[in-house]
């Protein structure tokens, strides 16, 4: 995603685009070249917590960071006196890795500070509405009010398919996986080519489909920047729909979906809906590549490589140490 700012003022109108929503209580690093994740963490109020933010950085920065690499912190916090110490402690760690940050940016609703130089200013509507028409020109939606919202909007009623299920399960087992895989591929595509939401029945039609490993792959495998929009579309509505026993695969294919396409928070909240209670290896993944600051070009670059998803999966998984124990969200949203 590609912004164009003229000011301080446009700049942090522009950060609920980054991660479609609106941060608050937080520290965002925006980088000035590619290269360099965009980031939001909780804004640290302790020395503790300043480690804990660095720990969790260090690792996707150091990946990424190139010589001459540059990014911008900036703190949206009521508290000026927590963005002053957070943003000089994390200045001081990111150039011993040879990144520089020029400026360090403190705002809350309705004022700005460089908190270098001592320039402030009144944030706009008028900025809002020029980064709002700019983003929705380019085809891109409008920021929801905060994460919170971001993670209830894929919460949804799970009734109507859970009282399908043993009907769903019963037919399934009448059929064969052959037929379901050919059914789920074509029914894919057909949703690719209209964008009508399943009804029902095909709804938990596929959700029992893609809780096979093999249909689940070859969707997977469907998933690029070419397809990500409709996917993200299609994983959204089912992870919102999905029972706990077949959600792992709809958020899980969403949260793949979400980051391929560039939204890394939309990305984690997707693993938040993989019930706590499962041992999910895609899950697993997804989590070790968010947390490592993996690039999506990373994976879209190894597909012209690699053209087995499994194989992808195993090239991946070689260069990243996926979390143990229960699946959990660490604090970067990239």
């Amino acid at each position: 995603m590609k912004i164009s700012v003229s000011s301080h003022d446009e700049l942090l109108a522009a950060v609920p685009h980054m991660f479609g929503f609106t941060p608050h209580e937080s520290l965002v690093l925006y980088p000035f070249a590619p290269g360099l994740p965009r980031v939001r963490v909780d804004l640290p109020t302790s020395q503790t917590a300043r480690d804990g933010v660095w720990e969790s950085l260090e690792v996707p920065f150091g990946r990424h960071a190139r010589p001459g690499a540059v990014v911008a912190i900036i703190c949206l916090t009521t508290d000026r006196s927590h963005a002053e110490r957070a943003s000089e402690d994390l200045r001081s760690r990111l150039e011993s890795i040879d990144v520089t940050t020029p400026l360090r940016l403190w705002a809350d609703d309705t004022q700005w500070c460089d908190l270098d130089t001592h320039e402030s200013g009144q944030r706009t509507q008028a900025a809002r509405t020029r980064i709002d028409a700019q983003m929705v020109a380019a085809g891109q939606a409008l920021p929801i009010a905060s994460r919170s919202a971001m993670a209830a909007s894929l919460v949804g009623d799970r009734d109507p398919i859970e009282r399908l299920m043993p009907a769903a399960r019963t037919a399934s087992a009448a059929s064969n996986p052959p037929a379901e895989h050919a059914w789920t591929m074509e029914r894919l595509h057909r949703f690719h080519a209209d964008g009508f939401t399943l009804n029902d029945l095909d709804a938990a039609r596929m959700l029992l489909a893609v809780s096979s490993v093999p249909v689940r792959d070859d969707v997977w495998e469907n998933i690029s920047q070419r397809t990500a929009q409709t996917h993200v579309a299609l994983w959204t509505n089912l992870t919102r729909r999905a029972p706990d026993d077949v959600r792992a695969a709809p958020a899980t294919l969403l949260s793949f979906a979400s980051w391929i396409g560039g939204d890394g928070a939309k990305a984690w909240c997707a693993l938040d809906q993989v019930p706590n209670a499962q041992e999910y290896p895609m899950a697993r993944l997804m989590s070790a590549a968010l947390t490592a600051g993996v690039n999506p070009s990373e994976w879209e670059a190894q597909t012209a490589r690699l053209h087995d998803i499994n194989e992808l999966a195993r090239d991946l998984a070689r260069t990243l140490q996926a979390p143990q124990g229960p699946l959990h969200r660490p604090a970067p949203e990239m």
